[in-house]
């Protein structure tokens, strides 16, 4: 127990049973029914639209949503496969197979666990939330976009490419072959499951238009009216109803190499959807995840899935709410869910060999239109031009290109920008003459201080990094244009670091500023900043009794040298 505790792995569904009750395992029973019924069309249709059998999914959803609930981190987190990961999946699946998909997949749950063993879970919650609204919303678009030939009939007179405008001209070249039957079926669909909830809000939507929806057509095809609606029977026909048999995975180096940006997207799309699902939970039922657990559990149980045939797992954000306002709070409701699923595959498989496809589409169309938070996606264009040009670009690339070039041209950009905004706030002042000891503080009294003649003060506020080492030495050529001084105060009371660029320059500057015979004091460094400069001999190089703690020491010392000369 204290190497997990070091390892910082303490899966909450550990602890729920110290003071668990009847009264708690009824709601988390009712919640997990609920949520259970709930995620069977989800998983279903991602499986589908993802490019895998809906066995597939159903295992995933079994396998990973109880292996998330068991060893995560929240407490009532649902684990699953997910809208965000289908054209990841579909994509790997087109360029290298399920094999792939398989090993890509367990390299993604190792880099997981490795993240949480390295206590990454928070440094993922850094990135910048446009890039999070700006690759949803993209993925929203390129769902939506997928489910067309299924949403309309259509016959598709060529192949459609993997590429966003290229598919669509496939489309708009073959809507000529609109099915109206199946048309029919998919906004039939579509007007239950937004009906359904206004109703009654027990009543999952998606569910009841499967329900009505495989009726219809089961009735349409008895009664000889049409038999040309799709089905998830005509399209995979012989699905099992056993769970399948483990499988080994042949792992080489070339493998490897060849998959793992796919892995790193899928670990890092499942990093930042979990962790994001475990925020909005916490927020609502006051709980605290720990997100180094979450991943580490998120991690094993895509190491697991593929073994079993499965497609990656995450956090469900749709599925872990309807857990929340079902009464569900530990552990237990999100492994009930799992259970509730495993009875529908082992028992119901034929019934679901009747769900229309169109249905299917209806359903990935929601989860698009809800995916695509145009609502915050609006609100973001009210923030800065840089949180704009973030989101954009995101959103471009995910559809355009890919998720991968997305997130790592989107996160290039945010950083970027960041830099040149700290850059600009980090301001550098020079003093000649007099300075105000008080300035920049909330101290009312104002201390006036004289320098000597040939003593110059120059005070950095902001970080000492590389975007500002250039522009503070462009200052200091300058200002020694105009009157070489006799002596130098660096004034870095306001800053907070310094970087291998900010030390380099002053080392330049205190060795360019000796062979001139100008003196340097360095005034207010902090401990942190002291520490570096003494690692880096810096200290030695001003002098000791160069250092000092306040302005008002650091003038005594430099106007004793100008007038001394």
């Amino acid at each position: 127990m204290e190497f997990l505790n070091k390892l910082d792995f303490r899966p909450a569904s550990f602890r729920v049973f110290k003071h668990y009750s009847g009264v708690k395992f009824k709601a988390d029973l009712t919640a997990g029914i609920v949520v259970g019924i709930v995620a069977l069309p989800l998983a279903i249709a991602f499986a589908i639209a993802s490019g895998v059998s809906p066995t597939a999914g159903l295992v995933t959803a079994i396998i990973g949503g109880f292996l998330v609930s068991a060893l995560g981190g929240n407490s009532v987190q649902i684990g699953g496969p997910t809208g965000a990961f289908i054209i990841i999946v579909y994509n790997i699946i087109a360029l290298y197979g399920l094999t792939g998909l398989a090993i890509a997949t367990c390299m993604a749950g190792c880099l997981l666990v490795l993240m949480g063993v390295f206590k990454l879970g928070t440094v993922i919650k850094f990135i910048p939330y446009p890039i999070v609204v700006g690759f949803t919303a993209g993925i929203a678009l390129t769902i939506f976009s997928t489910q067309m030939p299924d949403f309309f009939g259509l016959t598709l007179k060529e192949q459609a490419p993997s590429d966003f405008i290229g598919k669509w001209g496939v489309y708009f070249r073959s809507f000529g072959t609109l099915d109206i039957p199946t048309t029919l079926t998919a906004l039939g669909s579509l007007a239950i499951i937004i009906v359904a909830p206004r109703l009654s809000r027990r009543i999952p939507g998606a569910l009841a238009a499967i329900i009505v929806a495989s009726a219809a057509v089961w009735m349409l095809r008895h009664t000889g009216v049409t038999d040309g609606i799709e089905t998830i029977g005509d399209r995979f026909a012989g699905m099992s109803s056993a769970i399948p048999a483990p499988h080994a995975l042949s792992l080489d180096m070339k493998a490897v190499n060849l998959l793992l940006p796919s892995a790193f997207t899928i670990a890092m799309l499942g990093a930042i959807e979990s962790l994001l699902s475990a925020t909005v939970a916490d927020g609502v039922t006051g709980s605290r995840t720990n997100s180094n657990t979450e991943l580490i559990g998120q991690g094993v149980a895509n190491i697991v899935v593929p073994f079993f045939g499965g497609i990656p797992v995450t956090g469900a954000i749709a599925r872990t709410m309807t857990n929340i306002t079902n009464g569900g709070r530990t552990p237990v409701a999100g492994i009930i869910h799992a259970v509730v699923l495993l009875l529908i595959f082992l028992f119901l498989m034929p019934l679901i060999n009747m769900v229309p496809m169109a249905c299917l589409a209806a359903v990935l169309v929601t989860v698009a239109y809800n995916m695509s938070g145009w609502r915050t996606v609006k609100a973001i264009f009210h923030n800065p031009k840089s949180d704009i040009s973030i989101l954009v670009t995101t959103f471009l690339l995910t559809v355009v290109f890919d998720l991968t070039i997305a997130i790592e041209m989107g996160m290039l950009l945010a950083i970027l920008l960041f830099l040149k905004r700290v850059t600009q706030n980090t301001t550098i002042r020079v003093y000649g003459e007099q300075l105000d000891a008080a300035e920049g503080t909330d101290m009312d009294t104002h201390e006036i201080l004289n320098l000597a003649p040939g003593v110059s003060v120059y005070e950095i506020e902001g970080p000492f990094f590389f975007g500002v080492a250039t522009r503070f030495d462009e200052v200091i050529r300058s200002s020694s244009m105009k009157e070489r001084p006799k002596v130098r105060i660096i004034r870095m009371r306001k800053v907070p670091f310094i970087d291998a660029t900010g030390l380099h320059n002053l080392e330049i500057l205190i060795d360019s500023s000796h062979q001139e015979g100008i003196e340097v004091v360095l005034s207010g460094v902090n401990e942190n900043v002291r520490a570096v400069l003494h690692k880096a001999g810096v200290d030695n190089k001003v002098g000791a009794e160069n250092i000092c703690p306040h302005i008002s020491k650091a003038l005594e010392v430099a106007n004793a040298m100008a007038l001394a000369e």
